[in-house]
């Protein structure tokens, strides 16, 4: 059982692999994305990332600000989800970001570790 963040762009390397961006990514065609699943519901709002993509977008605000969307239900209902998929094999979270690690998908990776370790 485990979870990592990858780029969609490239080549599926096993396990579940779930798009936890809003938008579609640029240039990629759905049919070559060979997606699992498109989670939607834990993206960040377009207004959280217009904000942090801004001139006054810092990370770790973005981070605590995120966290605060996952409460919503319906982002609630995906994290089980995807902990559920994680529970059964390898969850790999994928985004179109060219930095992932300071991304949404960076902490969507550890509130789905904190959830899958509280059990």
């Amino acid at each position: 059982m485990g979870v990592r963040v990858e780029r969609v762009y490239g080549a599926p390397d096993g396990g579940v692999r779930v798009l936890v961006d809003r938008l579609w990514p640029r240039g990629l065609r759905k049919e070559d994305a060979q997606l699992d699943r498109w989670a939607k519901e834990v993206a960040p709002s377009a207004e959280l990332r217009r904000w942090f993509h801004g001139p006054e977008g810092e990370y770790a605000e973005f981070a605590r600000r995120y966290r605060a969307e996952l409460e919503a239900p319906g982002a609630q209902r995906e994290l089980d989800g995807l902990c559920a998929s994680a529970g059964s094999g390898e969850l790999v979270l994928l985004t179109a970001v060219k930095e992932p690690g300071r991304s949404h998908a960076q902490v969507l990776l550890e509130a789905v570790r904190e959830r899958l370790q509280q059990g």
